[in-house]
């Protein structure tokens, strides 16, 4: 009787690849404390709300937008014909869409960002990064506030079609933007309480 006997490289080849958990990539231990979060109510509670508000109202605009170019699209496929204020609304809808998730996403820690750097810090040189990034960010959505301002109290047309004040369109831009200003103070204010407090109990807060 012979027998065959595998190489032990031959078996560890046949081995199924290891994937990787994706959660180390998408969740910073080190902003934990920054995070909004409506399940494990992390955050204020007005913040969480508003979040979950916004993220209602976006199914409810994404739902309206989708019905409102379909009906277009099925009006000059079928009928040769097609509603002219539908585009006038579909591309209002699609502002608010814009600027209500980008506020939403910002409250999610879900835009884009470079973090390579800030995971590997120490939890308070972390917070300090984190300080300053939300100051920059505070302070340019307040520019925006300003200039959102001008422009709303300025918008004094209306649409062609639909009659809708154009003002209203650019609401969507100065509620983001204070929106945004208001959670970056926040996270500035707690990235201050973790840089202040002392060195043994940010070691317990990093451990948790």
């Amino acid at each position: 009787m012979t027998s065959s006997s595998t190489p032990p490289n031959a078996e560890s080849s046949l081995r199924a690849p290891t994937i990787e958990d994706p959660s180390v990539y998408l969740d910073d231990p080190n902003r934990k404390l920054l995070e909004i979060d409506t399940e494990t109510r992390q955050g204020p509670a007005l913040f969480r709300w508003l979040t979950l508000g916004m993220e209602y109202l976006i199914g409810a605009i994404l739902v309206a937008l989708i019905v409102a170019v379909s009906s277009n699209v099925v009006g000059r496929s079928l009928f040769n014909h097609s509603l002219p204020w539908v585009d006038e609304l579909a591309r209002m809808l699609f502002i608010w869409l814009v600027f209500i998730g980008a506020a939403a996403a910002f409250a999610r820690y879900e835009h884009i960002a470079v973090d390579a750097l800030v995971r590997r810090l120490p939890l308070r040189f972390a917070h300090m990064l984190y300080c300053l990034q939300h100051l920059i960010i505070a302070g340019l959505m307040l520019v925006m506030v300003f200039g959102g301002y001008q422009v709303l109290s300025r918008s004094s047309g209306r649409s062609a079609i639909m009659g809708v004040p154009l003002s209203l369109v650019s609401l969507s831009l100065v509620l983001c933007v204070i929106f945004i200003a208001a959670v970056s103070l926040w996270r500035v204010w707690m990235s201050v309480r973790v840089i202040v407090q002392p060195h043994g109990q940010s070691a317990e807060s990093q451990g948790e």
